[in-house]
């Protein structure tokens, strides 16, 4: 399935604790760094890699959790929940450990392709984290797509507020960034989405542009995408591909 990707180790630290993944590397031109989902890195998210390669993108996938290849959702939440250190994701007020190792991953990759500035694209248990690597200098775009964290908290933010303060003021600079979600999607609510906005774009600016497609869909990208033109997740697709190339 994933052949024709490179794959390299890093590591860095994730809440002061090293962390060592295995990335994998597709493509040329700008880059993107895709955040894997809960079921894992299978078949729907190399397919989303591919579509943004065909697109014009150099995609870097992390593998955070997980078997590759497989659909595992409910073994991998078990993993989060019950082992794995970098993430928080019943944390309110603060973002996950794992956060911070993206932001080295992020770095890195900058200084690897000549200094050019990072996409990221996060979904579901990552789709918080997008938000949050906006902060970071190497990062000039980025797209949360149906974010679900904390569980049990959609009123509450996965971030700190000094973390809020940060982003606000990147994208005060580098103009407004993306997140979509299905109407009827329950484990990303309209309440999550309006917690967002609320702390985002409540002096009138829209720093996070918030999407909403029709549907009871819930990964906009990847298992419930339809590959048809004039279908609302292909053209969000087409418009997340036409912003990452602008930045």
């Amino acid at each position: 399935m994933m052949e024709d990707f490179a794959c390299v180790r890093f590591s860095a630290l994730a809440g002061g604790r090293m962390l060592e993944r295995d990335v994998y590397t597709l493509g040329s031109g700008p880059v993107v760094l895709v955040i894997q989902e809960l079921p894992g890195i299978e078949v729907e998210t190399v397919r989303f890699a591919r579509r943004l390669v065909e697109r014009g993108f150099t995609v870097v996938l992390p593998h955070l959790v997980g078997p590759l290849g497989k659909n595992t959702t409910n073994a991998n939440l078990l993993q989060v929940i019950c082992v794995r250190r970098e993430f928080r994701i019943f944390a309110r007020g603060e973002a996950s450990p794992v956060v911070d190792w993206l932001k080295a991953l992020c770095r890195r990759l900058r200084d690897d392709h000549g200094g050019n500035r990072i996409g990221v694209v996060g979904m579901c248990l990552t789709g918080n984290f997008a938000i949050s690597l906006m902060a970071d200098d190497a990062v000039f775009a980025a797209v949360s797509s149906q974010p679900s964290l904390p569980i049990l908290g959609e009123d509450h933010l996965h971030m700190a507020s000094e973390e809020v303060v940060a982003i606000r003021r990147k994208l005060d600079e580098v103009g407004p960034m993306k997140a979509y979600r299905f109407e009827g999607d329950r484990l990303c609510s309209a309440r999550r989405f309006d917690a967002i906005d609320a702390a985002f774009n409540d002096d009138g600016g829209q720093r996070i542009e918030m999407n909403t497609l029709p549907g009871n869909g819930h990964a906009v990208f990847t298992h419930d995408f339809v590959d048809e033109a004039g279908h609302p997740t292909r053209e969000a697709l087409d418009e997340v591909a036409a912003y990452l190339h602008a930045r």
